[in-house]
């Protein structure tokens, strides 16, 4: 079994920052993809930003910029810093972990339990 264990949501006002962090734990062998989606009210969930087991990223458009994640292999853990955060990157984050076969095709997602984050304008 895999477990996501994320902290650091929460409130923070416009242009401000926040770090996210998720720990993952469990039988993860072999390459894969740590990541983080959001999902705001009645929207769909989109990805944010992943990096894969060899550090390559991945970001949204409205985040590039913005946005930095970030991954320790030895703790298996990722992080997501957020600067000049707006109104519109209110929403929950969760924290992904997709497994890849040899091609970088995912063969398996595991999900957090999702953290808020809500900016005030």
């Amino acid at each position: 079994q895999v477990q996501l264990v994320e902290s650091g949501g929460g409130l923070v006002q416009a242009g401000g920052s926040l770090r996210l962090s998720c720990a993952a734990s469990g039988n993860i062998f072999g390459s894969n993809r740590l990541g983080w989606y959001r999902q705001a009210p009645e929207k769909e969930r989109e990805l944010v930003a992943d990096v894969s087991s060899s550090d390559r990223t991945t970001y949204a458009d409205s985040v590039k910029g913005r946005f930095t994640i970030s991954r320790d292999n030895a703790k298996n853990t990722v992080f997501l810093q957020m600067n000049s955060l707006k109104a519109e990157d209110t929403a929950v984050y969760y924290c992904s972990l997709a497994l890849t076969d040899t091609l970088g095709f995912i063969t398996r997602r595991y999900w957090g339990q999702g953290t808020q984050v809500t900016v005030s304008s």
